[in-house]
């Protein structure tokens, strides 16, 4: 590696200039900042991987190959997460002043509920398809070990970062986005997937508890999920849809919606193991008489969503982290989507899990595509945006004349939130700048 002095496009000054061999990290003023600013939200790109592996297992049909294929993503999603910790290692190590700004940052503090979603999907995964290689027991161990860490940091994500935004000033009304979500869908995706545990365990105490802690976190997740959905919807009808750096963060609101409808008849499925009979009869049945409706919301909002997504696309989307939000909600619609099918023998779900199958697979497949290229460049590995910096991205609603950035941007790096401030902040800088 040569270096050199060459001007900085963002200082305007001088600055060292570094050569990689085909242009690797060009982006970056020195290759040790790949891990300077590595946010929790890297995470998603493992929830993302992770659910196309998990999803493919639950398809109400098979196809020839499709088990081996989703194994093979599944280590993918394995590695990622190995290979994602060990940088955030370095990063805490060598960054500590930038690791604490994550966690007080107006829009990247929510996605501290990045890293458990991900331990919790490469341990489901572990399960359902990584023991055709490592063995059940091992599977079982590793899932075991991955859910609990998983369950633990979710759980505390789930109160932390809603009571710091509580505490920490008052929010504008059109600052309510996607990411606020993500803090407290972890306890959801602990219930989904704590259901397969259940058999794993010996008859007696130890299964009636992980069962009503599971049910006792989908209360948490589910009932938190509808304030702020409501206020999502809120914000959408009165301030509009905001920056197009935002829009992808609509689908996230798919997260909880089809978490709830896999976690209800997942434990439904299993209730029987640990309830008497009057209450695992009625356990089975609300799998179907929640997961319906739940469903039936989902696919209107995965609509709106798309509609909105479709027409931002037009006029320039551009891309960034927030481009995984694409993969993991719409992973687990699939996944509801297939509870449902085998629970109910419904010909119409099994094909509508299909195509909603087909779905994730060509968002993951163009997601990971963009990533992989933009993280060779180094772009993604810049630094998120403060609130200001978000001006121009978009036009929020009631911003002021000419500025470009939501309302509340201004008062978010004290309130904890800003649509203008979301349009960058949370992903890290757009690669396609």
């Amino acid at each position: 590696m040569t270096t050199s002095l060459a001007a900085s496009p963002r200082s305007g000054g001088p600055r060292p200039a570094h050569r990689l061999p085909w242009g690797l990290l060009r982006e970056l003023d020195h290759p040790s900042d790949l891990f300077r600013h590595l946010g929790p939200n890297w995470y998603a790109s493992v929830m993302g991987t992770g659910i196309t592996a998990n999803a493919a297992a639950t398809l109400p049909v098979h196809a020839p190959g499709l088990r081996t294929a989703a194994t093979v993503v599944w280590a993918l999603a394995a590695f990622l997460l190995v290979a994602l910790t060990a940088a955030w290692a370095v990063h805490w190590t060598r960054h500590r002043e930038q690791a604490r700004g994550h966690a007080h940052h107006p829009v990247m503090a929510y996605f501290w509920g990045a890293p458990p979603m991900a331990l919790l999907t490469v341990g489901a995964g572990t399960l359902s398809l990584g023991q055709d290689w490592i063995g059940l027991h091992t599977a079982v161990v590793v899932d075991v070990v991955l859910w609990s860490a998983g369950t633990a940091l979710g759980l505390v994500t789930a109160v932390w970062i809603p009571y710091r935004v509580m505490t920490g000033g008052k929010a504008s009304a059109d600052s309510a986005f996607g990411g606020w979500l993500m803090p407290v869908v972890p306890p959801m995706v602990s219930a989904a997937t704590g259901a397969a545990l259940v058999p794993h365990l010996a008859p007696g105490q130890g299964r009636l508890t992980l069962l009503l802690g599971c049910y006792a976190m989908f209360g948490i997740s589910l009932f938190a999920s509808v304030v702020i959905i409501t206020q999502i919807w809120g914000r959408l009808v009165h301030h509009s849809v905001g920056p197009a750096a935002m829009v992808p963060t609509l689908w996230i609101v798919l997260g909880p919606l089809g978490q709830s409808v896999t976690a209800a008849n997942l434990l439904g499925n299993v209730a029987h193991l640990a309830l008497p009979r009057p209450y695992a009869g009625a356990a089975e049945a609300f799998g179907f008489l929640y997961g319906i409706p739940a469903w039936g919301f989902a696919m209107m909002w995965l609509a709106l969503a798309a509609s909105v997504t479709v027409r931002t696309f037009r006029t320039g989307l551009p891309f960034s982290l927030t481009w995984w939000s694409f993969t993991f909600p719409v992973g687990t619609c699939v996944t509801g989507t297939s509870a449902l099918a085998v629970h109910l023998g419904s010909t119409p779900l099994k094909t509508a899990a299909v195509a909603l199958y087909v779905l994730l697979v060509a968002a993951w497949l163009t997601v990971a595509a963009r990533t992989a290229a933009n993280s060779a460049r180094g772009g993604l590995f810049r630094p998120a945006p403060l609130p200001g910096a978000a001006a121009g991205a978009g036009t929020g609603a009631g911003a002021g004349a000419g500025a470009g950035a939501g309302a509340g941007a201004g008062a978010g790096a004290s309130a904890g939130t800003g649509a203008g401030a979301g349009a960058g902040a949370m992903a890290g800088r757009s690669a396609g700048r």
